[in-house]
């Protein structure tokens, strides 16, 4: 049987190291992690091997040759373009169309009995065998569920944790006969799990899942590849060390000269003829590479140093991956986590702070003190984007040079002369950041429409208008010290998974575009703002009734912006209306929750005092808002998304509305009655706006106070859902009690457990295994529904280190139990 090892992959989040070397010459341990790879296969008899390249093609072939150093036999299949994981295996038919054959990453590590893989793929008759791992984070990787006898039911690729239903994982390791290339059209790209292996299991073809035992690590990011040296070196994957093994995890290459005064604590390792001085210290988990010199005094600790290295008297490695070639001068020091190009110079005395990265051939200079990278941006993030954009600490995480560089990154991901609408809340800290965003933007060839302080609906709106997108900064809501820097798209809508992941990689990669003298962005204030968006919310939204309603409401603005729109709208609509805490308020940019509380009773009090029909009181940027019915009590959010569900139905009597998977079933029981179908969203507002934008949808809400009116916008709208819910009053002549009152009781609890990240996808693998023959829906996350009708839903936060329950039953102590119930399967995972 022949081999295809698959190298051609560019490992751009791997960057600087990548930057002029190929992912697959990466060294572990001093070795290629390619070079471990083929003798893996070699163990195994797999001697024939063909080898897919594209990137840095001619490095991998000089490296390797003919194979006939490792004594195998090496060929080599060339890509113009990239085509994909089948795609780039496509190109290499030639060689492997008579026999079964076995594909692997010419990048990750591992000691994989393929043997047995082999043997499995044989036994089962099978087409294709997928090697599978288990992963305690599998959000980079495909899932995949395989049945009893092994056969693959489903594949997901790299899910969200909302679509975490197991963390059996797809290694890229395949066993394959010939006869798959039928489905691999040749010279575009294809992937295997996610273009071939659907088609496969659509036919009904013999697809199994092969769960191996032993050491797999994907090196797609530094962390993972400092991961690797370590674990070599604790002995948990079983590869070759090249060198002698002098003390107990201390390995020492051919032709090094150690002094005797050197303090080596191991693991570690260091490479051949490389010279250690008297007086350096070398600590657990360092890999010293071919050549190179450690002065004495100097100090090492998990340091990846590869080939010809001069590391200078008393200078401090910590954690730290320096490429070839460099010289790090006398004093010098390199944090934890910070990455080092090939052919760098590091002066004396320097500080290269953590998490950065410093590109190859650049020069630091004596005394610098290094906090950004070099070139082009700060720090490397594991997660870029959280639930409401990129949120953090006003100047402690959230500093305009962030802001800059998140503004540079997303308009790299915009072409030059596109337009971008800003705007911000009522805060100083999101005025001064947003003026750092606004030259970003300019300087990256990028028109600027500016609309200063709006409601986030307005700037949602304004965006929407012949924008390409658009960037809001608002304070975080109910944290007064944080902000939160929100990009949308051309609609208005939060960026897709796939946009914000889009953003992420440009801003990780650090290549940020900058624009020419003379294109360098304009910037406009446009006019009129406030009367446009009334006008067009006032021509879309039925208001029909109103004015001969005589109805009264009672408004609270919170001080905030959504206070700027009310005065005209109120007045165009011809209701008898009170607006209190109208003035905008910049010691006050947010509330707490408690504070929101406060001032719902305040206004519940006006409500039952004035005889109005409803009050409202909308947060501080007018995005949600929170309803007071005619006797002053509060309804809910959750209350409020059924009452509004109720006559918005009954008034259309068809169509669907769009609901997160964690709403009460109730409504679908409204919406039925209605004549109207549910449509269930996972829990991420870009989903939600996606089905709140399609044609026939007619309601949208997440239970929190936001509500989609989709005749108006897709989106979040506080003041749209107001006029909706004033002509709807208006033309049932039914208070919001009596609409409260005909509703059946929702019992739905909801519970947070501390979950830490290494397993999240153990809990929720375990969650499945554990609801057995019971219906599980993974719209988002694993929802277990009871043949009675109860159900739990367990779903892993994407941003803390968290699980959330939801559970509903005919009463409390029905949903109660069940959750207690299912809170036990998720702690006994996470133990």
């Amino acid at each position: 049987m022949k081999a295809v090892v698959m190298a051609g992959g560019e490992g751009t989040r791997l960057r600087p190291m990548t930057s002029s070397m190929p992912k697959p010459l990466l060294p572990v341990a001093n070795r290629p992690i390619m070079e471990h790879v083929l003798r893996l296969l070699k163990r195994h008899g797999l001697n024939e091997t063909v080898v897919t390249v594209q990137f840095l093609a001619s490095l991998v072939k000089n490296y390797f040759g003919d194979g006939e150093e490792l004594g195998m036999e090496l060929t080599y299949a060339n890509e113009e373009k990239p085509l994909g994981t089948a795609g780039s295996v496509k190109n290499a038919e030639e060689a492997l169309k008579d026999d079964a054959f076995l594909v692997i990453s010419g990048d990750a590590l591992t000691d994989f009995d393929l043997t047995e893989l082999i043997n499995f793929h044989k036994e089962k008759g099978a087409l294709v065998t997928v090697c599978l791992t288990r992963v305690p984070n599998p959000l980079e990787f495909g899932i995949t569920i395989v049945d009893e006898e092994g056969k693959v039911e489903r594949f997901l690729e790299k899910p969200t944790w909302g679509q975490v239903f197991s963390d059996t994982v797809n290694t890229g390791i395949y066993v394959m006969e010939p006869e798959v290339f039928d489905y691999v059209e040749a010279d575009v790209p294809v992937d295997w799990s996610g273009d071939v292996f659907p088609q496969l299991m659509k036919e009904g073809k013999p697809v199994y899942g092969y769960v191996a035992e032993g050491y797999w690590e994907d090196v797609g990011t530094h962390e993972s590849y400092v991961k690797a040296q370590a674990d070599v070196l604790e002995g948990k994957v079983d590869v070759d060390i090249d060198g002698f093994e002098i003390s107990p995890g201390v390995w020492v290459a051919e032709g090094a000269e150690v002094h005797p005064d050197a303090v080596l604590r191991g693991p570690l390792y260091i490479g051949d003829y490389a010279k250690v001085e008297a007086g350096a210290e070398i600590r657990e988990h360092t890999v010293v590479g071919s050549n190179v010199v450690v002065k004495s005094g100097a100090f090492l600790h998990k340091a990846v140093v590869h080939d010809n290295v001069y590391v200078g008297p008393h200078s401090n490695l910590r954690g730290c991956v320096v490429g070839k070639n460099t010289d790090i001068m006398r004093a010098a020091r390199i944090e934890d986590g910070a990455v080092i190009g090939d052919e760098c110079l590091i002066g004396e005395e320097s500080i290269v702070q953590g998490n950065v990265r410093v590109y190859p051939f650049k020069t630091i200079e004596a005394g610098a003190f290094v906090n950004t990278s070099v070139i082009w941006e700060s720090r490397g993030q594991a997660h870029l984007f959280g639930a409401r954009g990129v949120s953090g600490i006003l100047n402690v995480e959230i500093t305009p040079e962030l802001a800059v560089r998140l503004a540079g990154a997303y308009a790299t991901t915009l072409k030059k002369g596109s337009t971008v609408t800003t705007a911000r809340d009522h805060s100083r800290g999101a005025r001064a950041l947003k003026r750092a965003v606004i030259s970003a933007l300019q300087a990256s060839a990028i028109d600027v429409r500016d609309l200063e302080n709006v409601p986030l609906p307005v700037a949602r709106q304004q965006t929407a208008r012949g924008s390409a997108g658009g960037i809001m900064i608002r304070t975080t809501p109910g944290v007064p010290d944080s902000v939160d820097i929100m990009f949308f798209d051309g609609q208005g809508a939060d960026l897709s998974q796939g946009s914000q992941r889009k953003l992420d990689r440009v801003f990780a990669r650090q290549e940020y575009r900058r624009a020419f003298p003379g294109e360098i962005g304009d910037l406009h204030f446009p006019s009129s703002v406030f009367d446009s968006y009334t006008g067009s919310l006032l021509r879309n939204v039925d208001i029909t009734g109103i004015a001969e309603s005589g109805l009264k409401v009672v408004v609270d603005a919170s001080n905030g912006s959504a206070g700027l729109v009310l005065p005209s709208l109120l007045g165009k609509l011809g209701v008898d209306s009170l607006t209190i805490n109208p003035g905008l308020d910049e010691s006050r940019p947010t509330e707490t929750a408690d504070v929101r509380r406060a001032g719902l009773v305040r206004l519940g009090e006006i409500v039952a005092s004035s005889g109005a029909a409803f009050g409202v009181r909308f947060d501080p940027v007018g995005e949600r808002l929170s309803l007071v019915d005619e006797k002053g009590r509060i309804v809910e959010d959750d209350r409020a998304l059924l009452v509004m569900l109720d006559l918005i139905a009954s008034e259309r009597r068809s169509g669907r509305v769009a609901l997160p998977v964690t709403t009460t079933r109730i409504a679908e029981q409204v919406a039925a009655y209605h004549g109207t179908q549910v449509e269930w969203t996972t829990t991420s507002p870009d989903d939600l706006t996606r089905v709140g934008g399609e044609e026939g949808t007619i309601f949208g809400g997440d239970g929190k106070g936001g509500f989609i009116v989709p005749e108006f916008s897709s989106v979040y709208d506080g003041t749209a859902a107001f006029v909706r819910l004033i002509g709807l009053v208006a033309r049932t002549q039914l208070t919001l009690s009596q609409i409260d009152a005909r509703i059946p009781r929702a019992h739905v609890l909801k519970r947070d457990l501390a979950t830490p990240w290494a397993v999240k996808g153990l809990v929720m693998r375990r969650v499945v295994e554990a609801a057995g023959d019971r219906f599980v829906d993974t719209t988002d996350g694993v929802r277990v529904v009871e043949t009675d009708g109860r159900w739990v839903m367990v779903l892993p936060d994407p941003a803390e280190a968290v699980t959330h329950l939801w559970a509903e039953g005919p009463d409390d102590a029905s949903a109660q139990a069940l959750l207690d119930e299912w809170s036990a399967v998720v702690d006994s995972a996470g133990r």
